[in-house]
């Protein structure tokens, strides 16, 4: 592949959705010029920071990206578009190999006939299943248990091939529990159902909803129930930019977990969550969900040692507050 291009425009797959639309403000703060590829099958247009190109059409459409990168000449691609519900990755996995795999398949293709050598690409920690360990390391077992994290890990294993035959240089970031919303409450999430228990248990709060579901309260964790990671978004956008300027300076692909280390239970979530709002939040004990680990935990100190990633907001308050700010504009109303 060639290194033929502009350093300083980026590709995002995905930017019209939760994350990706935090990245792309991210890039345009930080002298990127963003050119969002988005179907808008879940993502929205008016997340898009306004001086960003929107360009509405599917990533798995070659014509469309071919005439996209030849237009742009970008060096990088960051890849934010997926389905991303487990439970869905059960009930339909046509959708999920199709999205996630066949699509971005595609993309890879058409990258590497263009030219663009350089990819960073959201995975997540589904890729390992049920942990053997925590917290849990890149190097722990990969071993997924659903489609959703099958299709994530398929992906990882076509970079490794297409890095070691054509020269694709990426870096893959496994995530954890993304939340939080942009701190000026300009954004945040709206996702159709609403499946994350820090704007659940916000919406609550807000009264558009009657209680909030604990799935679960029979765990062996500190309370009996589910203990996860939660990094803000603004962090994960941050270390996606760390990673575009160190594949801008030639470095070599990478694999990275991205979390705070710190777990969280449920119950807690819901106490930091009544905490900031002020706001009585009723809990409703619903059963267990199959394959609900008891504790998912992220080591990230190889992203903190390799890209000098330091999370701005790893307090689980600063993230419910500023998902509040966004919940409290009523914009997903």
């Amino acid at each position: 592949m060639s290194a033929a291009g502009s350093p300083k425009t980026v590709v995002i797959a995905g930017g019209a959705g939760y994350i990706g639309s935090h990245m792309v403000r991210m890039a345009q703060d930080n002298g990127y010029q963003a050119v969002v590829v988005d179907n808008l099958a879940t993502g929205h247009a008016d997340a898009v920071h306004g001086s960003a190109v929107l360009r509405v059409g599917s990533i798995g459409d070659a014509s469309f990206m071919t005439q996209l990168f030849r237009e742009f000449e970008p060096r990088c691609v960051m890849h934010f578009a997926a389905a991303s519900l487990v439970g869905e990755s059960m009930t339909n996995p046509a959708r999920y190999w199709q999205n996630n795999l066949v699509q971005t398949l595609s993309l890879l293709d058409t990258m590497r006939v263009c030219g663009v050598g350089q990819f960073i690409f959201s995975s997540t920690a589904a890729v390992y299943g049920d942990p053997h360990q925590v917290p849990m390391t890149e190097s722990h077992p990969k071993l997924p248990i659903n489609p959703y994290g099958q299709s994530k890990l398929a992906i990882e294993n076509v970079l490794t091939d297409y890095g070691r035959a054509y020269g694709l240089r990426y870096t893959v970031f496994r995530y954890f529990n993304a939340a939080g919303a942009h701190p000026d409450g300009s954004l945040g999430e709206r996702h159709e159902p609403e499946t994350h228990l820090v704007p659940l248990a916000l919406q609550v709060a807000s009264g558009r909803r009657e209680a909030i579901g604990r799935f679960g309260n029979d765990f062996e964790t500190r309370d009996g129930s589910c203990i996860r990671d939660y990094v803000h978004v603004q962090d994960l956008s941050a270390a996606h930019l760390l990673a575009l300027e160190r594949l801008g300076a030639g470095e070599a692909s990478a694999t990275y977990n991205l979390g705070n280390g710190a777990g969280h239970s449920v119950t807690e979530v819901i106490d930091a969550a009544r905490r900031v709002t002020g706001r009585s939040i009723p809990v409703r004990d619903d059963p267990r969900r199959a394959g609900d680990p008891p504790v998912l935990v992220a080591d990230a100190s190889l992203a903190r040692a390799e890209l000098g990633w330091q999370p701005e907001y790893p307090d689980i308050d600063s993230i419910i507050a500023h998902a509040w700010e966004w919940e409290r504009k009523g914009p997903g109303l």
